[in-house]
């Protein structure tokens, strides 16, 4: 039996990263701007490069490149994939910060009893190194990044992997993120879907149909009860 005040009891909140939690792209594109000119390739702007983030370090390296005008073999991503991740590693909270509101919107929906899990398409050691730096890991109860689901989003199981982490049901379930790869999970996945307007992506969130659109994460909390309330869908 739920505790009183637990209206939440049972359900489970995924939660994306970079550009839905956690301002990223700084510390990012910063990586991104330190690999072009490594290759001899002027740097981006934030404002150019920012929408690249979300699909993970690989296509933002490769978007990168090409938005540079340097676009790059298939043979050689690899390498730089190595190569950006060791220099990320070492600089992943140098600026990125949760965004206004996110920790006490968390807060919150633990204690109304929701279920909370990271779903994102960044490695899960890289996630998890974030999360502790900002003091967030003690707010999750899993953490599933690329490498710990069968496949990544937009594919469904990440939503799968992920609330099955937390001992979840799918029928309790709310995807949060700001991009189409969120989008595209929660709906193969039939799981309701609220988007951020803040985030990273190269479509704007009011045109990927969420079910709620926010722009404040004090919003969060009352539209997760809207979807999922106190009952089943």
């Amino acid at each position: 039996m739920a505790a009183e005040g637990e209206t939440l009891a049972g359900a489970v909140v995924a939660i994306d990263l970079d550009g839905t939690l956690v301002d990223t792209a700084h510390d990012l594109v910063g990586t991104l701007n330190w690999l072009l000119a490594e290759e001899g390739v002027a740097p981006l702007s934030l404002e150019d490069a920012r929408p690249f983030i979300g699909r993970g370090a690989r296509w933002l390296i490769e978007r990168g490149f090409l938005a540079a005008d340097a676009p790059l073999a298939p043979e050689r991503v690899p390498l730089l994939f190595d190569r950006f991740i060791a220099r990320y590693e070492d600089h992943i909270a140098d600026d990125s910060r949760p965004f206004p509101g996110a920790v006490a919107a968390l807060e919150t929906l633990k204690a109304q009893g929701a279920k909370l899990c990271v779903c994102t398409n960044k490695l899960t050691g890289l996630s998890i190194t974030l999360l502790d730096a900002l003091d967030l890991s003690r707010l999750f109860d899993a953490v599933i990044g690329a490498d710990a689901t069968p496949a990544v989003k937009p594919d469904p199981r990440h939503i799968e992997a992920a609330v099955a982490a937390v001992g979840g049901s799918m029928s309790r379930a709310v995807m949060v993120g700001d991009a189409a790869t969120d989008a595209g999970a929660a709906r193969a996945a039939n799981v309701p879907l609220i988007l951020v307007s803040f985030g990273y992506t190269e479509v704007p969130a009011s045109e990927l149909a969420p079910d709620m659109l926010i722009d404040r994460f004090d919003q969060l909390p009352d539209a997760v009860a809207r979807l999922l309330g106190t009952g089943s869908r």
